[in-house]
């Protein structure tokens, strides 16, 4: 049973009121056509081509996919089979810019009336979950016939230590958020909206109160606890519905839709361009002038630690998002991606790993989980190979917050023990799958 778990994290929002800057355009930027859960993007350009800005350059494949357009305008350089973010085989478009920044002429206001109109709009903005997950919107927001929402919760929590980004777009950019939220209570027609904002943004959540007081759409204040912001303890906190284990969101009648995803979409219907550029926190304590900076998507990371001063000598380790839940990158030319929200720079003494210890038993791991799962024995279930445990456990429950890590006194690897558990347990059940239908 899911309860009010988690850990206090220092916020470390040094970013909060700094507004966001536009970097130079970068020589070129690389855009991997698997910037989002479900299947790539299928390249529609070659070798040679000149595009321009918000001009589609990867047509999304099924139901579960998302479109990549241009962020610069110039000539495509090559279109290679490695993801440049991960080093898996998938497929990146380069693009050598020409500094122009020339918008494509296709781009006009999108015009939506109905459902299927709206559904189409947020498809062809391609926009995904900008908080970090990056599951296409428009495959989100497309519901069974059956499915009644009860609640739609914009997540503006932000949890993690040192992202503004989003806190910069309810401040900001609070007019499409707004905007975003009225289409979704006009075309989704859930029974309430509330845009969700932890305590700790006061800006924020001055401006949302403002806006939407007139519209019958609540702002919610929420305790700064890690990992409010996430989907299933987010639901939880406001509601007090439990998503079942195996189950979705709507299931319960609730959807959750990141705040700067709503401004995207909303932004995209009324001047028709789509998803091409992001803020992102720069900051960290290798970082010279931390910044929130408005970058074409597909930037190497070093241009934006370059724009922001350059890094301190004793840097040590980068991140893709945030300390808790980012992922380490091997240079610093790889590009930002749609999800990016931040890139973190941390010195020597602040990315020490230290030596795990064996587990003495305190427990703080099981009582911080907001799943209120049992790490200690998914690990030794882990260790051992035993799926059936891994199942009895739970891990596929587990959200990989990485609290369970943080409190860890012994600096147990558990956030990586879970994730690595959660891969066997779905690589036997997909094995076992198998067996059956060819038993049949």
């Amino acid at each position: 049973m899911i309860k009010l778990g988690g850990v206090n994290v220092p916020h470390c929002k040094n970013t909060a009121g700094k507004l966001p800057e536009i970097i130079p355009v970068p020589d070129e930027v690389k855009l991997p056509m698997s910037m989002h859960s479900g299947m790539p993007a299928n390249p529609i350009v070659g070798i040679g081509d000149y595009v321009k800005v918000g001009q589609l350059i990867g047509e999304a494949s099924g139901s579960v996919s998302s479109p990549v357009h241009a962020s610069v305008s110039g000539t495509v350089k090559s279109i290679d089979t490695i993801d440049s973010i991960t080093g898996e085989k998938g497929i990146t478009v380069t693009i050598a810019s020409d500094g122009n920044q020339t918008p494509w002429e296709g781009m006009s206001p999108v015009r939506v009336t109905n459902l299927e109109e709206f559904l189409e709009a947020v498809k062809n903005s391609g926009v995904v979950g900008l908080g970090g997950a990056g599951y296409p919107t428009a495959s989100k927001l497309t519901l069974k016939e059956s499915v009644e929402i009860d609640y739609i919760l914009i997540n503006g929590a932000e949890c993690e230590p040192f992202i503004t980004s989003d806190t910069r777009t309810m401040t900001d950019d609070a007019d499409y958020v707004l905007e975003g939220a009225r289409l979704l209570k006009q075309y989704i027609n859930p029974k309430n909206i509330i845009i969700c904002i932890e305590d700790n943004k006061p800006q924020a959540i001055k401006r949302m109160k403002e806006l939407c007081k007139e519209d019958g759409i609540d702002v919610r204040v929420l305790p700064s606890l890690y990992p409010q912001g996430e989907r299933k303890v987010l639901v939880y906190n406001v509601t007090g519905r439990i998503v079942p284990e195996g189950g979705r969101l709507p299931d319960i009648g609730c959807i959750v839709i990141n705040c700067t995803t709503v401004a995207v979409f909303a932004k995209y219907i009324k001047n028709g361009c789509p998803l091409v550029a992001r803020c992102v926190t720069v900051d960290g304590s290798a970082v010279k002038n931390p910044k929130n900076v408005i970058a074409p998507i597909g930037t190497p990371v070093g241009k934006l630690f370059e724009y922001c001063g350059g890094l301190k000598s004793d840097v040590k380790k980068v991140t893709l998002g945030g300390p808790m839940m980012g992922v380490a990158i091997p240079s610093l030319d790889i590009p930002i991606v749609k999800i990016t929200n931040a890139v973190l720079a941390f010195s020597e003494k602040d990315a020490v790993s230290h030596e795990p210890s064996p587990c003495i038993k305190c427990g703080r791991c099981i009582s911080n989980c907001p799943m209120s799962l049992m790490p200690p024995s998914i690990e030794i279930a882990y260790e051992q190979k035993k799926c059936d445990l891994l199942k009895k456990y739970k891990v596929n429950m587990c959200a990989e917050c990485a609290c369970c890590a943080y409190s860890c006194p012994a600096k147990r690897p558990l956030v990586q023990v879970m994730k690595l558990a959660g891969d066997m347990l779905w690589n036997y059940e997909k094995m076992q799958k198998t067996k059956q239908a060819e038993v049949k």
